[in-house]
């Protein structure tokens, strides 16, 4: 069986916490899209987790699978590896040879772009972290990129990097007018990038994915894929330009992995919910909480009592209230059949709780968003009050179950199963593992 967890929002929705969380039943979990920008924090026994390439599954002692839809900075995939085995973890990770990878000088050309359009006056800048994820993406469509099976072979990776190099070292000195450094050095890549294949090599962690998965799968294994970021970033469903270069919706899962779409979509995919709304970043966002003072400081409360800062860059977020025609349009891109709706203990204690129940457009109500992002900045939210609910005892509903939950709770989350018609299959209601109230286990 597969399972495949999707992101419904702008990112950072807490989708590691649920692929901990169910991957206990899994034996395989496979990151299908995105690279060491996707910060991914998985509590357990009170012991923080922040992962930003390895596939949430390691803590479990799963397979961990980088697909070939993924970009991969083999610095931070050993890093990780390492600091993992520091604190007593053996993770099994395993890298598709199809897999693209992150260069110095994509991370070098991310800074360069991003300043660049900054300082225009196009405003067209969209927050990117600076790890390299766009322009690695572009040498792979443009057929210009080093593949993690390039690494293996320092004859071929040579023959890469010198049909490369110097294309981006004419962007760094004669279109931006900088000067190129380490970064741009063919015998210092070489040397470093074929010691990275060296090791691959030798703790064999290279897969013909689509074969390996193919392999699992018809043993009789359950495989999980993990989504990077959310639907509203992915490049083709999302807020463009303000998007990641890649597919983080769940047809990625059969394109980023080598496995089918006849497989991955006899599964169950599940959207995973913020109970509000965050950004990272630039682009529109009609229910966030940037108006008055009084906006400000809730803003603020919610911010700091969810931890509203970015795993990988530990910027702060940008709050709003749940914004619901998103999520109509992710349920509608990504085919849900059930729903994880984390974060429902910050909105206890509140003083007010609204969603943003539409939007409003040229003087017409519209119950999802417009296909261009310029549209969309122009609506407004039509919001909707909802009954607040006291803080609670995290342990002791999760224990207890769904019916211990508020009532007002519970018709918050009942409001959003109507709406989205699909089944709430779990609600987070604190950081840690234990602290999730399951309706419905997607693997029964």
């Amino acid at each position: 069986m597969t399972v495949t967890i999707v992101g419904s929002q702008l990112g950072d929705e807490g989708k590691g916490a649920l692929v901990d969380l169910w991957g206990g039943d899994a034996d395989v979990v496979v990151r299908y899209q995105g690279g060491d920008n996707a910060g991914h924090t998985v509590v357990e026994g009170g012991e923080e987790y922040a992962l930003s390439l390895v596939p949430s599954g390691a803590v479990r002692d799963k397979v961990g699978v980088l697909g070939n839809g993924c970009v991969v900075n083999p610095r931070t995939l050993f890093e990780e590896i390492e600091t993992l085995r520091e604190r007593g973890l053996d993770p099994d990770v395993r890298v598709a040879e199809r897999a693209h990878v992150i260069m110095p000088y994509h991370r070098r050309l991310d800074g360069i772009e991003e300043e660049a359009k900054a300082d225009s006056d196009s405003g067209a800048e969209v927050g990117t972290t600076g790890r390299g994820i766009g322009p690695t993406y572009e040498d792979k469509a443009g057929r210009r990129g080093v593949r993690v099976g390039d690494l293996l072979d320092p004859d071929v990776l040579r023959e890469r990097l010198e049909y490369v190099v110097p294309h981006k070292r004419a962007l760094v000195e004669d279109v931006y007018g900088l000067e190129a450094g380490e970064e741009l050095d063919i015998d210092a890549l070489h040397e470093e990038y074929s010691d990275f294949g060296r090791r691959l090599r030798e703790e064999d962690m290279t897969v013909n994915c689509s074969d390996f998965l193919y392999e699992r799968h018809e043993g009789g294994d359950n495989v999980m894929f993990e989504g990077a970021q959310g639907t509203l970033i992915d490049i083709d469903h999302g807020s463009y330009p303000y998007v990641t270069s890649s597919n983080p919706t769940a047809g990625g899962a059969a394109t980023g992995s080598g496995m089918g779409p006849t497989v991955t979509g006899r599964g169950e995919v599940v959207g995973v919910v913020k109970a509000y709304l965050s950004r990272v970043g630039a682009g529109p966002m009609p229910t966030e909480l940037d108006g008055d003072e009084r906006e400000e400081t809730l803003a603020a409360d919610i911010r700091e009592k969810g931890g509203e800062f970015g795993t990988v860059t530990g910027r702060p977020r940008r709050i709003g209230w749940l914004d619901v025609p998103m999520l109509r349009h992710a349920a509608r891109v990504n085919g849900y059949t059930g729903l994880a709706v984390n974060h429902l203990d910050v909105l206890a204690g509140l003083d007010e709780l609204y969603v943003g129940h539409a939007y409003e457009l040229d003087g017409e109500e519209r119950p999802s968003l417009p296909a261009t992002t310029e549209r969309w900045a122009e609506c407004e939210p039509v919001l909707r009050e909802f009954d607040t609910w006291a803080e609670f005892d995290a342990d002791a509903v999760a224990e207890a179950g769904y019916d211990a939950l508020p009532g007002a709770a519970r018709e918050y989350l009942e409001y959003l199963e109507e709406q989205l018609d699909t089944p709430v299959y779990a609600v987070g209601v604190g950081p840690d593992r234990e602290q999730t109230v399951v309706r419905t286990n997607p693997w029964e």
